[in-house]
Order: structure tokens, then C-alpha cells, then sequence
């Protein structure tokens, strides 16, 4: 039965749309790639979410995507973008082989050349995030506290607890400790020499990896901004933070912004997806799309 609805959904969903789009935008000296995606009935007032993946991800995966879709059903246009990570054109996840030279700060400038792009199709602006994407929105936001933009959600955010967690675990997951190849890092990017190559028995999600001292130091280094509830505490716009009961990356969501939603009252809310796992899928994507559309019908 369930595969059935979800059959139904995806072809309600299908005869919804009116428009997909690619899109391309020059940051930085490399192309970005962008999908625009409008709902039947579109106009200069629709609704418009530009959409920022997580770690290594891409515009193109489940999560996005479905829910892009999803939300196109229900009248809400979206533009969801590629974050470059220092490649021209990047398609898919990244490739763990690839040199990495990127940083989270990077995705501050790109997330405004995509907002203005979104500006070129509507008038009412929202952001979102999935992961450390919503991270990467947060810090937009607070870098640029007068942007015309009318709310913000946040799917499954990363947390202080999670960037804590994977600092502790590197000697385990990658069998050296991590303090000496972050101080070595940091006194190089301390000296200017911020784009050095390094290698490191492990970066994120990958092993054996080359990397730049500058994206290193940004990943590993303890910062206040890698809280996101905290980044969101200093925001003034409305927050939806969607947290997934079954999210087994970040499980600590509800835990991690409950006090902020308890200081700051109505401005940030906080709900909590029953079936969701991290990635949002399915009829949870449809259970997301359904909390959205009822935040931005709110914000009128």
C-alpha cells in the first residue's frame, strides 16, 4: 500500500510541474549548476526556496530533489544549487579522490549569487539547508542580517554536539590523533600558507585525502559557529527547524535547538518528523514539504 501512495504522489507531483530549469551561475572563476523548478501556476509572488545540500552532496540527491518536488505540488518554487567545493561544473557527490580546497565559509558568496538569481523569478525569498548546509544558510544569514529574505528552514541541521563528536573520533576512524595535524594546519594558515597541501589520513568523510591547510584548519578547528542553534539565535527572521525522530547522523536536533526555541518563542520553531531518517525520503518528504508550505503560508 505504501508503495502505491508514494506512486500516486510521484505522479500528482509530476503533472504539477509546469517548469524545470537548469541553471548556471560564474562564482568564484568556476561554474555553478543550479535546477529551477516551478509549480503550475507561478508567477512574481510565488513562494521561492533556495535549496543548499549537505556535506560532499549534491542538488541532485534524494533528499533535495524530493523534496523540490514535493513542494512544487503545493505551489512552492525552488532552486536548489551545486555548492562548487573549489570544482568547475561539479555533478554528484564529491569525489573523495579529488583534492579538496574548500572551506564552509566559501558557501557564504555562493548562496548569495544563487539568492540573487532566485530574485529574477520571485519577490518572496526563502532559504534552506539540509545537514551542514543548514549550517552553511545559518552563516549566511548572519553574515547578511538585512538580506530580503522571508524565513529560513532548516532540515536536520548539524549540531555543536556532532562537530564535537567527529573531532573526538578521528584517531579512531583515521588511526593518527587529530591535535598535531590541526596545529600544523593552523600555524600554516597563521603563516600565510593557508594553500599548502597537506596529507591527511582522513578529512571529513575521506581517507588518504589531500587537502588544503585552509580547508583543514575550518573543518577541524572548534568555532562557536559550528552550533547552529547559536547562529540562529543571533537571526531575526522566522526558523522552521525540521528534526527527524529517526535521524541516526544527527539524532541530538531537538535536543540542540529546544532552548533556543524556548527563549526565543515563536520566531524558531521546532518539529519533529516521526518517520524521517536523516535523508527526508519518501512519504517524510512529503510530511516535510506539508510543514514548509504551512511555515510559508504563515509568513504572509
Amino acid at each position: 500500500m505504501r508503495w502505491l501512495i508514494a506512486l500516486i504522489v510521484t505522479l500528482v507531483a509530476s503533472s504539477a510541474l509546469a517548469a524545470e530549469e537548469p541553471r548556471e551561475l560564474a562564482i568564484g572563476g568556476r561554474v555553478a549548476l543550479g535546477t529551477l523548478r516551478l509549480p503550475a501556476q507561478s508567477g512574481p509572488d510565488v513562494p521561492l526556496v533556495l535549496m543548499t545540500h549537505g556535506t560532499l552532496a549534491h542538488k541532485d540527491m534524494e533528499t533535495i530533489q524530493g523534496l523540490s518536488k514535493a513542494l512544487a505540488e503545493r505551489g512552492i518554487a525552488t532552486l536548489a544549487h551545486n555548492l562548487v567545493l573549489g570544482l568547475d561544473r561539479r555533478t554528484g557527490m564529491y569525489d573523495c579522490a579529488k583534492p579538496h580546497d574548500y572551506a564552509p565559509d566559501d558557501a557564504i558568496d555562493e548562496i548569495a549569487a544563487w539568492l540573487s538569481e532566485a530574485r529574477k523569478t520571485s519577490s518572496r525569498i526563502f532559504v534552506l539547508g539540509h545537514s551542514r548546509g543548514a549550517n552553511q544558510v545559518s552563516r549566511y544569514l548572519v553574515a547578511n542580517p538585512k538580506a530580503a529574505i522571508e524565513g529560513a528552514i532548516l532540515l536536520a541541521p548539524a549540531t555543536a554536539g556532532i562537530e564535537t563528536g567527529l573531532r573526538a573520533a578521528y584517531a579512531e576512524t583515521y588511526g593518527q590523533p587529530l591535535t598535531p595535524l590541526l596545529e600544523n594546519a593552523e600555524a600554516a594558515v597563521s603563516g600565510g600558507r593557508g594553500a599548502d597541501w597537506m596529507s591527511a589520513p582522513g578529512f571529513i568523510y575521506c581517507r588518504d585525502a589531500k587537502v588544503t591547510m585552509r580547508a583543514f584548519a575550518a573543518f577541524y578547528h572548534a568555532d562557536r559557529r559550528q552550533d547552529t542553534a547559536a547562529l540562529i539565535a543571533d537571526v531575526s527572521l522566522p526558523v522552521l527547524v525540521l528534526a527527524a525522530a529517526q535521524d541516526k547522523t544527527v539524532p541530538d536536533v531537538a535536543a540542540s535547538f529546544a532552548p533556543l526555541v524556548s527563549r526565543v518563542g515563536s520566531r524558531v520553531r521546532l518539529e519533529t518528523i516521526d518517520d524521517a531518517d536523516h535523508f527526508f525520503r519518501d512519504l517524510a518528504a512529503e510530511d516535510a514539504a506539508d510543514r514548509i508550505a504551512g511555515f510559508i503560508a504563515e509568513a504572509r
